[in-house]
């Protein structure tokens, strides 16, 4: 069996005028362009927001944003989140950068114990806490004094990455810890 076949037309090249005799084609009706013009403003929305999503997202630690995204870590940001401002101590988590997470402690308190690898400092409501630490994290700090910890903890280890001498802004509309890891501009430190 045989299938009937259309005559043949000449190749046309895009653009080109139609063959004699071929019909017009139809052009852009007003339905087509706004459902072509919306196509558009979805793709470039889509788009944007794609950008602003990988822009946006952080794979750091809380160097970038502390509990909840707060930008600037525990600390950086000004006038209290809901409360935390006056917070004594607290634990979260944040990413660690490569894919996991990692538990971060925040406290504020007076040290009761220190050497040069350890503090143990004890909040007004009576919770205290041990933390590893280095000597140069030591220096300068004694006994009795006031001091804002954040620290990583790991089993029931916590490691200090920030002692910061003093109340670190504590009751002044700041979360405990100085963001980033370093306290507010013109209090004393001890990193290490």
């Amino acid at each position: 069996m045989t299938t009937p076949q259309a005559p043949s037309t000449p190749d046309q090249t895009w653009g080109a005028a139609p063959a004699p005799g071929a019909p017009p084609r139809p052009g852009w009706t007003p339905g087509k362009k706004i459902a072509a013009g919306a196509v558009a403003v979805a793709i470039v929305a889509g788009g944007g927001a794609a950008v602003w999503a990988a822009s946006s997202s952080s794979a750091s630690t809380d160097t970038a944003t502390g509990p909840g995204g707060m930008q600037g870590g525990p600390g950086g940001m000004q006038g209290g989140a809901g409360g935390l401002g006056s917070a004594l101590h607290g634990e979260y988590v944040s990413s660690d950068g490569n894919g996991g997470y990692v538990t971060k402690i925040t406290q504020t308190g007076e040290v009761t114990a220190l050497s040069a690898t350890s503090l143990t400092a004890k909040s007004e409501d009576g919770f205290s806490k041990t933390y590893t630490i280095t000597s140069a994290q030591a220096t300068g700090l004694a006994t009795g004094d006031t001091v804002t910890v954040v620290a990583t903890e790991s089993g029931d280890t916590a490691t200090a990455t920030s002692v910061t001498d003093g109340a670190a802004g504590s009751g002044q509309g700041q979360i405990p810890g100085g963001g980033q890891g370093t306290p507010p501009s013109g209090a004393p430190t001890q990193t290490g």
